[in-house]
C-alpha cells in the first residue's frame, strides 16, 4: 500500500523508552535482594563479552532519580521498566522483601509525579536462582504458582497506580538461548526441554492474566514477544515453505498460543513426530484459552530470511555477540528451515537486519492475525558510540534508524493497525546481556566499559534532542 498522506499519530499515542531491571539497575545484592539465574551465570567465566555483568551495570538503583529528572527533560509520556523477582522474594516465595517493593514504588511514584505512564514489564528473564536450584525454573509446573503469588503481590501493591503491564518479555527469545543454544542460563541444549519449558511458561504467563482480571480490573496487559517476520529466500517453493515453516516454529507458536490459546497445527504434528512435543496435560488448553492478553507487546529489531533446509541440514548457531560485521553465521534447524542473507537490505555491525519495512509488515500481521491493540515495548539501534572531547555524541545513524522505524509504525497506523505506543530500546545505555556495554542502544550515553564502572556519568545523546522533538510534536517530525 502507498498512501498519498498519512495521518497523525493518536492525541494519546504512548512515547516512550524502555530498559529492563538487570540492565540497568546494580545492586545486585543490597537491601535484600537475593541472587537471579544472570546474577550467578555472569560470574562463571566465558558466559559473556569480556566478563561483563550487571553487578552494577547503569546504577540505576542508586541514581534512579537523576534518570527520572532526564526522562522528564525528554519529555517522555511513558517509561517501561521490569521489576527483579529477587528483589521481590529472594528465593522466589516466601517473605516478601519490602525494601525490594519500595524502590519500585519509588520509582513508579517519580514516574507519574512528571506525567510518565509506567509501564510494568513482571519478568525479564531475571529468575531467582534459588528456584533454579529447587525444581529446575521454568521446567518444572511448580513454577506456575509461584510465579502468580510474586505478580500477585505486584498487582496489589501498585493496581491503582500502573495501567500497563508486560506479563513476560521475549520469552522466544530468552528460552531458545537457555535450552537450545545454551548462552543464556540455564545453558542447555536440548529441544525437548526447550518445547517443555515453553509450554510451562505460557500457563504461568495463563494463569498470571486471569489473576490480573481480579486485581486489576481497569488495568491492561499482554505478554512481550521478539518478532523477526519471516520472508522467503526466493519465489521458489520450497524457500516458501521454509519461510511457512520458519514463521510457525519462531513466531506463531508463541503468538498462537498467548492470543488463541492453541497450538499452529503443522508445527504441532511435525514436534509429535520427533518426539520433541511438550506434555500438553488436561486442562492446559482451556487455562491458555482464558489466559488471553488485552495487548500484544512487539519488541521489533529485525526481519529474518529462510531458505530450505535438508534432513541433514543447518543446526541452530550462535549470533554475533563482538560487533565484528560478517560473523553471525546460518542457523537453521534440520527439515524446516536455514537462515539466509538478504542482499537488500543493509546491517549493523552485530549484523541485524535494518528493516523499517519490515516493521510495518511485522504490525500488520499481527493485528490481523489476532485482532489486539499492539504495543511497541522495544525497538533500537544497538551500535558502537563515540564520546567526544566536548562531551557530544553524535549518534546520527540512530537518529536514521528511529526515524525510518517511527515512519513505518505511522504507515501502519493508517493501514488500520491499532497501535497505542512506541517504546525506543533503550533510554540510557545498558548491559546488553552477553555483548556487554559496547553495544550502546541509550538516548543517554553512560560513562562505563565492561571491565571500569567508569564515572557513570550521563551525557544526552544528539538522538535524545531529535526525539525530545518528536515527542513535542507528536511525531510530527519523524518523517
Amino acid at each position: 500500500m502507498q498512501h498519498p498522506s498519512l495521518k497523525p499519530f493518536p492525541g494519546d499515542f504512548l512515547w516512550g523508552a524502555a530498559s529492563a531491571a538487570y540492565q540497568v539497575e546494580g545492586a545486585w545484592n543490597e537491601d535484600g535482594k537475593g541472587p537471579s539465574v544472570w546474577d550467578i551465570f555472569t560470574h562463571q567465566p566465558g558466559t559473556t563479552f569480556k566478563g561483563s555483568n550487571g553487578d552494577v551495570a547503569v546504577d540505576h538503583y542508586h541514581r534512579m532519580d537523576e534518570d527520572v529528572a532526564l526522562m522528564a527533560e525528554m519529555g517522555l509520556k511513558a517509561y517501561r521498566f521490569s521489576v527483579s523477582w529477587p528483589r521481590i522474594f529472594p528465593t522466589g516465595r516466601g517473605e516478601v522483601n519490602e525494601a525490594g517493593l519500595a524502590f519500585y514504588e519509588r520509582l513508579i511514584d517519580a514516574l507519574l509525579a512528571r506525567g510518565i505512564e509506567p509501564v510494568l514489564t513482571l519478568y525479564h528473564w531475571d529468575l531467582p536462582q534459588a528456584l533454579q536450584e529447587e525444581y529446575g525454573g521454568w521446567e518444572d509446573r511448580r513454577i506456575i504458582a509461584d510465579f502468580e503469588h510474586y505478580c500477585v503481590t505486584l498487582f496489589q501493591r501498585f493496581a491503582g497506580k500502573v495501567r500497563y503491564w508486560v506479563s513476560l518479555n521475549e520469552q522466544n527469545y530468552n528460552l531458545t538461548n537457555a535450552y537450545q543454544l545454551g548462552t543464556h542460563p540455564p545453558a542447555v541444549q536440548d529441544r525437548r526441554r526447550f518445547f517443555a519449558a515453553n509450554h510451562i511458561a505460557f500457563l504461568a504467563n495463563a494463569t498470571v492474566i486471569k489473576a490480573f482480571r481480579h486485581y486489576v480490573p481497569n488495568g491492561l496487559i499482554g505478554p512481550s514477544f521478539a518478532y523477526s517476520p519471516a520472508y522467503p529466500a526466493s519465489g521458489k517453493s520450497l524457500d516458501m515453505l521454509a519461510f511457512e515453516n520458519a514463521e510457525e516454529f519462531t513466531n506463531w507458536w508463541w503468538l498462537d498460543a498467548y492470543c488463541l490459546g492453541r497450538y499452529p497445527r503443522a508445527a504441532l504434528a511435525w514436534l509429535e513426530q520427533t518426539g520433541e512435543a511438550p506434555a500438553i496435560l488436561p486442562g492446559d488448553l482451556a487455562l491458555l484459552a482464558e489466559g488471553k492478553p488485552d495487548f500484544i507487546g512487539v519488541n521489533y529489531y529485525q526481519s529474518l530470511t529462510f531458505t530450505s533446509n535438508p534432513l541433514d541440514g543447518q543446526t541452530m548457531a550462535r549470533i554475533n555477540t563482538t560487533g565484528q560485521k560478517g560473523t553471525t553465521p546460518s542457523s537453521g534447524v534440520p527439515g524446516l528451515y536455514r537462515t539466509e542473507k538478504n542482499p537488500h537490505i543493509e546491517t549493523s555491525n552485530w549484523d541485524w537486519y535494518i528493516d523499517p519495512t519490515g516493521l510495518r509488515i511485522a504490525l500488520r500481521r499481527l493485528a490481523s492475525r489476532y485482532d489486539l491493540p499492539l504495543l511497541i515495548t522495544e525497538n533500537g539501534l544497538g551500535e558502537f558510540d563515540t564520546l567526544g572531547s566536548d562531551d557530544r555524541i553524535n549518534d546520527s545513524y540512530r537518529i536514521d534508524y528511529l526515524r525510518t522505524h517511527i515512519g513505518a509504525c505511522q504507515e501502519a497506523l493508517q493501514d488500520g493497525v491499532q497501535l497505542l505506543g512506541y517504546c525506543a530500546w533503550s533510554f540510557t545505555d545498558i548491559l546488553s546481556w552477553l555483548n556487554g556495554y559496547q553495544k550502546r542502544y541509550g538516548f543517554v550515553y553512560v560513562d562505563r566499559d565492561e571491565t571500569d564502572a567508569g564515572s557513570l556519568r550521563r551525557i544526552p545523546k544528539a538522538s535524545f534532542y531529535w526525539y525530545q522533538q518528536l515527542i513535542a510534536s507528536n511525531g510530527e517530525k519523524s518523517v
